[in-house]
């Protein structure tokens, strides 16, 4: 999935969640208007109430968004207060995990003692209702507007508080507060009270249908291959997914950051810059690769934008370690290329100077012959495969099945072999079961092809005095192919004993090499991949596998290797028969 399909997705998310903001404005609105309808046919004693009520609710509304909290709530309510109320003193309380964070706002100079007091009521007060002893905790505390008088030693006269409560849970407290010790009107703490619990009903509200809202979220983002990592406009991470937890190295970290992603970015890109950068300058970030523990990455960040208002910034980890992985093959693969054509033409250049220079014998011009013969043949097969690859990745391959007998094609593979294993020093014969039927429908050139190329990597991968034992047998389903094999007199290296295949010619090519290094075995099939091998002096293209994936493969068979390393291994393949056939 490319970059600008993961954004456009990730910002239509937004846009969802953003909708459900603009759904509790027009809600908010909706209230405020009804309050107004309520207001106009009520006694005039209560206009001023109601028209603060109002009025709170119309600025609140214009305030929602995706990342409202309670402190936006609170912070409305005290700048409204002193059109509202007499108060010497308004303070909040919000307990946090590990501390309280205490915030005074002084409508007019009180004593050190006076906010002293309040704070203790609040603390003893807060704690009666939450069912938690905050007494203890350690404080972090800041006042604003006037400055207290250190020499003044009127007490608290009246206050009251106002709980605030979000999703059934108590998250903090608001106290309004006078040295006066006249009361506060009924009227004025119901209002107060009010104005809050619709708030924070509000804010629960849009808490839920944002956690349900997030949770689609997660589980989609969850599911992309590439790291995402969501913000809003306060840089705060409304979601990350799995991968981009990985990439961080931050999986069992819960509560994320972006400080905790520059941490493991070691200086590498500074994400709170260059997301502050993205939504100041509206424009799309891509950053150099980058190299962490886990692989090679680019940084994508863009900001989300509503037909109102910016929303938040979308990050994108592309791991694009595949990518180098395959730049790298790629680039050994041309360089193997030049080596592989380089070495036949230059001996095919030095046989004909030599026949053109020198006065030649028979035998020694049929030698010579013999030799350009051969270097060329290497090189029509290294473009015969290359052919063939690019024909398999375009689609183009096509099988010409027939029936064709496959005891056959395995003589002639041993004919064909056979002057190259005795150079060799090695032993090549063939096992087959005695009911292997004489004709099934295959391609008899691309099955050949097959053989060639696991008899030629069993010839490279093998040591002196070795064996190359061709084998095939008849495989039902449910049967037991070890035992089919023992009854064959076939020796391989095949632990199952159970395929999820239908009936199927069974065929294998077992060698007594080194063996294959467990790490190796999942890449063999894949292109241009070479196994690494002190017994080969020649690596070969690393196509001859995929290859012969692609043929099986069409042919509706499966391929496979076992392997003991410092014994052998055996590559296999499947054709399947039609029941006709074994009947």
């Amino acid at each position: 999935m490319s970059i600008g399909v993961i954004i456009l997705i990730l910002s239509f998310i937004f846009f969802a969640v953003a909708a459900v903001a603009e759904f509790f404005i027009i809600l908010f609105t909706w209230k405020a208007n009804k309050e107004k309808q309520q207001r106009e046919s009520e006694a005039p004693k209560v206009v001023d109430y109601k028209a603060y009520e109002i009025s709170i609710l119309n600025e609140l509304s214009s305030k929602i968004d995706y990342s409202f909290d309670i402190q936006d709530i609170i912070y409305v309510i005290i700048d409204s207060l002193p059109k509202f109320i007499d108060y010497d003193f308004v303070s909040y309380i919000l307990p946090l995990p590990e501390k309280l964070s205490f915030r005074g706002f002084l409508n007019k100079s009180v004593s050190y003692e006076f906010i002293s007091d309040i704070k203790g009521k609040m603390v003893s007060y807060l704690s009666s209702i939450s069912g938690r002893d905050l007494s203890a905790l350690e404080s972090d505390d800041a006042l604003r507007g006037s400055i207290a008088d250190r020499e003044s030693e009127v007490p608290v006269g009246a206050f009251f508080h106002i709980p605030l409560v979000v999703s059934e849970k108590v998250v903090g407290l608001l106290t309004i507060s006078k040295e006066d010790m006249v009361p506060y009107e009924e009227r004025q703490i119901a209002a107060l009270h009010k104005v809050v619990q619709e708030a924070t009903g509000a804010l629960t509200n849009l808490r839920n249908i944002i956690s349900a809202e997030n949770s689609k979220l997660n589980a989609m983002v969850a599911s992309m291959t590439d790291g995402v990592i969501m913000t809003d406009m306060n840089y705060k991470i409304l979601a990350v997914n799995p991968k981009a937890r990985i990439a961080a190295n931050l999986i069992d970290k819960n509560e994320l950051s972006l400080s905790d992603f520059n941490a493991s970015f070691s200086g590498k890109i500074d994400l709170g810059d260059k997301v502050a950068e993205s939504l100041k300058m509206e424009r799309v970030f891509i950053s150099e690769e980058i190299q962490l523990p886990t692989g090679f990455f680019k940084v994508v960040i863009s900001p989300v934008k509503s037909r109102w208002r910016p929303l938040g910034c979308v990050v994108v980890l592309r791991d694009i370690s595949r990518e180098k992985e395959v730049q790298q093959i790629k680039d050994n693969f041309t360089s193997m290329i030049v080596h592989e054509l380089r070495s036949p033409l230059d001996s095919i250049k030095k046989m004909i100077e030599m026949m053109r220079s020198t006065e030649m014998s028979k035998d020694q011009k049929t030698e010579c012959l013999q030799m350009i013969y051969g270097s060329s043949s290497d090189m029509l097969g290294l473009v015969n495969n290359l052919l063939d690859m690019a024909k398999i990745e375009a689609g183009k391959f096509d099988l010409k099945k027939q029936p064709s007998n496959i005891k056959e094609i395995i003589k002639s593979r041993i004919m064909f072999f056979d002057i190259a294993a005795k150079d060799a020093k090695l032993h090549l014969v063939s096992q087959v079961a005695d009911n292997l039927p004489e004709k099934v429908d295959f391609d008899p050139h691309t099955v050949s092809q097959v053989l060639n190329n696991l008899i030629s990597n069993a010839l490279k991968f093998n040591k002196e005095d070795g064996k190359i034992i061709i084998q095939a047998l008849v495989y039902k389903p449910g049967d037991n192919l070890a035992e089919n094999a023992k009854d064959a007199g076939i020796e391989w290296l095949i632990k199952k004993d159970i395929f999820e295949i239908p009936d199927s010619l069974f065929m294998a090519v077992t060698n007594t090499g080194q063996g294959i290094a467990p790490d190796q075995i999942s890449k063999l099939f894949t292109n241009f991949f070479q196994v690494k091998s002190s017994f080969s002096e020649k690596g070969g293209t690393g196509l001859g596998l995929a290859i012969t994936k692609s043929i099986i493969e069409s042919h509706g068979g499966i391929v496979g290797v076992e392997s003991v390393q410092g014994i052998g291994a055996t590559f296999y393949f499947t054709l399947p028969i039609n029941d006709s056939v074994l009947e």
